[in-house]
């Protein structure tokens, strides 16, 4: 069966996920639109979903997002409109919504009882003093509560620092504050960090993430530093659980591993990358995110994580 998949994405084919996946898609035989959400716009006439769209491409089977931390009103409004019309979302809406704020992934591990790193979320700088004396003290890890491939993560010595760098989030007018979270911070030399990707119900691989000198941050696109890590059954477990919590079929979870303490979950994506992950496993990652993708069109929209 051929299926035609559509990936929502501002980047074009040539984008290494984007052009993986189409790889990987055209090797079985399906195909795959770029849909780019200012290129194709929902719409209702008499109160049915259709959409408005410049080319004449028949509707997809189903709908990969990747539009990552960028995702904003635009890219939603289209994911909600496609499973509106009946056609399967990986990711859905509700799962993005989540996972693309940083403490609404905590809100849905917490409640899912999944470990992850002391936090607290301000937008003013009257709250930062209360939050680092919470956490134990200077220094501590700021995050934007969106943040893309490492941007927007800091570490703060100081409350002369806090100020200086954070005028621009927290100098705004109060109605146009994202907000911040402030984190408990983990030596990076007292800690392992580990990115396992979760597809449907198994993982995929993992690799563990080693900083840039000089930077605390263990992300493959800042360092391009990684290997592959034989995840236990225990990981495995946590990030299933992690990838569940949020409501994604697929994701990539980030967790900090320190020396006699239980594991902590640190993101969870929904959009992740997986260049480093095929690079450090040898495996067909594009390949294997397709099948998941041909496999939901299968068991239909209404059955989640038909996968592995």
């Amino acid at each position: 069966m051929t299926c035609r998949i559509g990936i929502i994405s501002v980047r074009g084919p040539a984008y290494h996920p984007t052009r993986r996946l189409m790889a990987a898609a055209a090797q079985q035989g399906h195909i795959v639109d770029v849909l780019n959400p200012y290129r194709l716009w929902p719409a209702f006439l008499n109160s049915s979903a259709f959409f408005c769209r410049e080319d004449e491409n028949p509707l997809p089977d189903a709908v990969l997002p990747r539009q990552g931390a960028d995702v904003g009103p635009s890219c939603l409004a289209l994911v909600r409109q496609f499973s509106q019309t009946g056609i399967p979302v990986i990711n859905d809406f509700d799962a993005i919504r989540i996972s693309r704020h940083q403490f609404y992934t905590l809100q849905a591990l917490a409640a899912a009882d999944i470990p992850f790193p002391d936090s607290v979320f301000i937008n003013a700088f009257s709250g930062l003093p209360r939050a680092v004396d919470e956490l134990g003290g200077y220094p501590v890890v700021i995050k934007q509560v969106s943040n893309r491939q490492g941007s927007g993560v800091f570490r703060i010595d100081s409350a002369e620092t806090a100020r200086t760098m954070l005028a621009g989030h927290l100098g705004r007018p109060a109605g146009k504050r994202p907000g911040l979270l402030v984190q408990r911070y983990l030596p990076p030399e007292d800690r392992q960090d580990i990115r396992v990707l979760v597809i449907g119900n198994r993982v995929a691989g993992a690799q563990a993430l080693t900083p840039a000198p000089g930077d605390f941050r263990a992300n493959f696109h800042l360092s391009g530093r990684s290997r592959l890590f034989d995840a236990p059954a225990s990981i495995q477990e946590l990030s299933i659980r992690a990838a569940r919590a949020v409501g994604l079929d697929i994701a990539g979870v980030d967790l900090m591993m320190q020396k006699g303490c239980d594991p902590l979950v640190v993101e969870v994506n929904y959009a992740p990358g997986f260049k480093g992950l095929e690079a450090a496993t040898g495996r067909n990652i594009a390949g294997e995110i397709i099948d998941c993708v041909v496999e939901r069109i299968t068991a239909g929209k209404q059955e989640k994580y038909p996968c592995g």
